[in-house]
């Protein structure tokens, strides 16, 4: 058997039940290979309650799967409990699926038969793991009562109703006392109010019951009922928002939330949809270091400085209050740009050849010079200046 000592979390002081790695899951289509999955890397403790939230295709399904034993990754690292569900045979992965994890699949008909009543449903994972009759009929009559569906442990399938259908299909997968519980889509059959409902069956199975809840949805409303809300896109995780909870002074629990953003191994980050949307991002972006964050703009948007706040007119600064000028920064240009060179000091010509310079014979003795004439200043070429030609210097620029 392929099991592992679970390693605790760091600063956390739980157990890290949940470890996936650089995760990848392809699959071959005809003579093609499409990536369901392409480096998923996650973590979840033990006792939490967290959602995984992505359309339709994001590959959230598959993720749940191989969680479940139900599918084998490609490659990279996936551990549950303990277990490294990489190289497992088929014996490890059935025995790992009754003992350690409980999986509510979708649609909600496949996780019940239809010729068994309620109760018979929820004993029958426990009849597979050798348990006894007794312990049995009295493990699935608490279930049912802890979901609120005790008065209907003699019905059949067809006499319930969706939510009540996937309530006791949460009771089977919590059978065998698993210590992960994986919900599919648990609410995508069901109108708001019944999945309300059925979100807090979860609630129950993970506070009172003690299982870890791992939801996938694409409901993003669900982030006000969990402790976390993993984002994945395309295969990929892409953000996180994380739940805390602060207490007011009036003792009443104020929930906090805040999404980041996830950077993999290779520096890529996905930005949301409704923020590409808003900004008008496609197909490049200019990104420019700010000293405590990175700017964003859509591609060939001007870079726009920030105004100093105007001083007042009648408002007077000494020299000690006024602050020392930041040193200039220079800004980026795709355009060549001249830079003027300080002149320096030098003698004028009447005082050159007062003083014996070797040119001071080829002066023009008749010009009229103006004593103290002025320097005139070099314009010098930037790195960026391409090179002068020439034609340039015939045509006398550059002077």
């Amino acid at each position: 058997m392929t099991k592992a000592t679970a390693t605790p979390a760091m600063g956390h002081g739980v157990e890290t039940l949940i470890v996936c790695t650089n995760l990848v899951r392809t699959y071959r289509v005809e003579h093609a290979e499409v990536g369901a999955l392409k480096g998923v890397s996650l973590q979840v403790e033990s006792g939490e309650m967290v959602a995984i939230v992505g359309p339709s295709g994001s590959g959230k399904s598959t993720l749940l799967n191989i969680l479940a034993g139900l599918d084998a990754p490609t490659s990279g690292v996936a551990r549950v409990a303990g277990w490294d569900l990489l190289p497992m045979s088929d014996a490890d992965r059935l025995s790992y699926r009754r003992t350690v994890v409980g999986f509510v699949r979708e649609p909600i008909g496949r996780n019940l038969l239809p010729n068994l009543r309620a109760l018979e449903n929820i004993m029958l994972p426990m009849a597979f793991a050798g348990a006894s009759p007794q312990t049995k009929r009295r493990r699935a009559k608490e279930l049912l009562d802890a979901m609120g569906i005790g008065h209907l442990s003699r019905r059949l399938p067809g006499q319930l109703s969706g939510g009540e259908q996937q309530r006791v299909a949460i009771a089977v997968a919590l059978a065998n006392h698993p210590l992960v519980l994986i919900a599919d889509e648990p609410t995508g059959e069901l109108d708001s109010a019944t999945g309300d409902d059925v979100l807090e069956t979860l609630q129950t199975a993970n506070r009172v019951l003690g299982a870890t809840v791992v939801i996938a949805t694409h409901d993003s409303s669900i982030s006000e009922k969990v402790n976390r809300t993993i984002t994945i896109r395309n295969g990929r995780i892409s953000s996180r928002v994380v739940q805390g909870t602060a207490v007011p002074p009036e003792t009443l629990d104020a929930v906090l939330a805040e999404e980041y953003a996830v950077v993999d191994r290779t520096g890529r980050v996905q930005l949301p949809k409704e923020f590409r949307k808003a900004l008008g991002l496609r197909n490049r972006v200019r990104l420019e270091l700010e000293s405590d964050h990175i700017g964003i703009w859509a591609g060939g948007t001007p870079h726009r400085s920030t105004p100093a706040p105007a001083e007042s007119a009648h408002k007077t600064r000494s020299p000690i209050d006024t602050p020392p000028p930041s040193p200039a920064i220079p800004v980026p240009t795709d355009k060549p740009h001249l830079h003027f060179q300080t002149a320096p000091e030098r003698p004028t010509p009447n005082e050159q050849a007062t003083s014996g310079h070797p040119l001071a014979a080829l002066l023009d003795k008749t010009a009229d010079v103006e004593e103290g004439l002025p320097y005139t200043p070099r314009v010098l070429p930037s790195s960026t200046t391409r090179p002068m030609k020439k034609a340039d210097h015939q045509n006398g620029e550059g002077q």
